[in-house]
């Protein structure tokens, strides 16, 4: 096995040194071979050299739908980070198989929240609570920890609908408990008129409730945090208003609740692409999200000044991993009868992620 796996490996590593326009062709030969029977799905922040082979892009929310929506397709080539390709394999059928091009393709905040560390945390919550409190978790989570939220009879969000399904849970249950992005649930929260008061801390390292009023509590975030947004900050808003007069500023709910509060609009991806696509010709607008995103952005509208809130921040190191050389390979695998990297969520996980999966696309 470990002669299999490094004759594996530096038979990947010839990838890189193969002619990319090469690779653009095989890739899309294979595609047309394989024609309904494979799907390409790409999130937003990846690289133009994958988002070019598409069938369909989208944000965390529009992925999950067309995973749920595609029955179809055999193979489902994931091109995003694994909790993606996680939720796509629970949401399709036991016949079609999800690919990730490159399974180290994970997300830092996911890891932020590991089942061992729930459990505690809920354990000593309901201690305080009893059945009060309903789990509500981001999309950008593990299979287990969806599944842990589904046991309990909580709920998945992501950036595009976390107001209405938080909206929704907080009728449902006097306190919530959200992970494992802070920001995006604090946000989220005081959109919808929660007093900071009334907004907890769960120090998941610690096993430690931070409030300064624990029995008034209505939302209790995981103090988990996406490394992209955490490069955007007010000082570059200030020096962008004082540069640029006319210029408005956009970004992601996963940005700090400063930023957020100085940008003039704050919204998903799908929200970024459609409020830049809706504004007018000349219009001038700085960015605060990965910057594959926004670089393409500035390339699609032309016409209009787009620009990157902060020109040095860096892209998603794990999103980019999926490259052109790591689906060409992908490609290759699956045109020689080998599904590759396939993802596969057991079956008791996939159930009850699958119930707060369906929670929140009933709802949404």
């Amino acid at each position: 096995m470990i002669l299999t796996d490094l004759q594996s490996k530096i038979a990947f590593n010839d990838y890189y040194n193969e002619d990319p326009a090469d690779q653009v062709q095989r890739i899309a030969a294979i595609k047309a071979d394989f024609g309904d029977d494979l799907f390409l799905v790409a999130h937003h922040y990846q690289k133009d050299e994958v988002v070019q082979f598409a069938d369909a892009r989208g944000d965390s929310l529009k992925l999950a739908q067309i995973a749920a929506s595609n029955h179809a397709a055999k193979h489902i080539v994931f091109c995003g980070v694994h909790f993606m390709a996680e939720t796509a394999d629970i949401l399709t059928t036991a016949q079609q198989h999800v690919v990730l091009p490159d399974p180290m393709a994970g997300c830092s905040m996911a890891d932020m929240a590991n089942p061992f560390q729930l459990t505690q945390a809920w354990q000593a919550l309901t201690a305080r609570y009893g059945d009060t409190i309903l789990p509500v978790t981001y999309v950008n989570s593990s299979a287990a920890i969806k599944a842990f939220v589904g046991r309990h009879g909580g709920v998945v969000v992501t950036s595009s609908n976390a107001g209405a399904i938080v909206s929704w849970a907080l009728k449902q249950a006097k306190h919530l408990l959200f992970l494992p992005d802070q920001y995006l649930g604090r946000n989220t929260a005081l959109a919808l008129g929660i007093p900071k008061t009334e907004i907890g801390m769960w120090l998941a390292q610690q096993n430690h409730l931070e409030a300064t009023d624990p029995d008034n509590l209505r939302v209790i975030l995981w103090n988990g945090y996406c490394s992209v947004h955490q490069q955007f900050n007010t000082t570059q808003i200030d020096h962008l208003r004082q540069t640029y007069p006319d210029v408005k500023i956009i970004v992601h709910p996963e940005c700090h609740q400063d930023v957020v509060a100085a940008a003039d609009e704050v919204g998903s991806t799908a929200a970024i692409i459609n409020y830049i696509k809706a504004a007018p010709k000349g219009a001038r607008i700085a960015v605060g999200t990965d910057n594959n995103l926004v670089g393409r952005l500035i390339h699609t509208y032309a016409d209009k000044k787009i620009m990157f809130l902060n020109p040095h921040s860096c892209a998603c190191i794990l999103m980019n991993r999926i490259d052109l050389p790591h689906l060409a390979w992908t490609m290759d695998q699956l045109a020689a009868g080998d599904s590759g990297h396939e993802i596969k969520v057991d079956a008791d996980t996939a159930f009850w992620a699958k119930k707060a999966l369906d929670r929140m696309l009933e709802l949404s």
